[in-house]
């Protein structure tokens, strides 16, 4: 029984080593809580980021559409609000509701972060690193294959629903 004990003790370890460094994230949720990305290994991730009040905010009904249609399939789509563009709002709860009532968010959303410059999240940090292209504006959206290491950036002006992201994320998904 006290081996059983000892092993129990060592799982989350065990389980912490086998996330892929690029997932090895955990964030405040925009809603309270935290949103663990070591959750989403073996899975696709899209990880946005996203503002309120800009040109490319509409992309929201995009994402949550895919978010739909390939979650059953193993994708995840992760938000995170960013004013470092100058277009958010102040307040998580307030951003929360915009998302909601505007577009039906249901997919998981972090806390505001900074995605760019010596503040910005680690998570995008290494992003950044991986794909050779730091966020230049919002809704910048990286495909992070099931794989948990390939990361393919696209910039705002590729809308979620284009042909080419799509087929980024399918061929980012896991395996049959």
């Amino acid at each position: 029984m006290r081996k059983l004990s000892s092993l129990l003790l060592l799982l989350p370890a065990i389980a912490s080593a086998a996330c892929p460094p690029l997932l090895d994230h955990r964030v405040p949720g925009l809603s309270g809580g935290s949103i663990d990305m070591c959750a989403y290994q073996g899975k696709a991730v899209v990880v946005v980021n996203t503002a309120s009040h800009c040109g490319f905010t509409p992309q929201f009904k995009g994402l949550q559409t895919l978010w739909q249609n390939y979650r059953d399939k193993g994708l995840v789509v992760v938000g995170f609000p960013s004013d470092d563009f100058f277009q958010e709002l102040d307040q998580d709860q307030a951003v929360a509701s915009f998302c909601q009532v505007n577009y039906g968010v249901s997919f998981p959303m972090a806390s505001r972060v900074h995605v760019r410059g010596d503040e910005a999240d680690p998570l995008f940090r290494q992003l950044a690193a991986a794909s050779g292209d730091a966020p230049k504006w919002n809704f910048y959206k990286y495909v992070i294959a099931a794989d948990g290491k390939t990361v393919t950036a696209f910039s705002p002006l590729t809308r979620p629903d284009s042909a080419s992201f799509i087929k980024a994320v399918e061929a980012a998904l896991p395996g049959p």
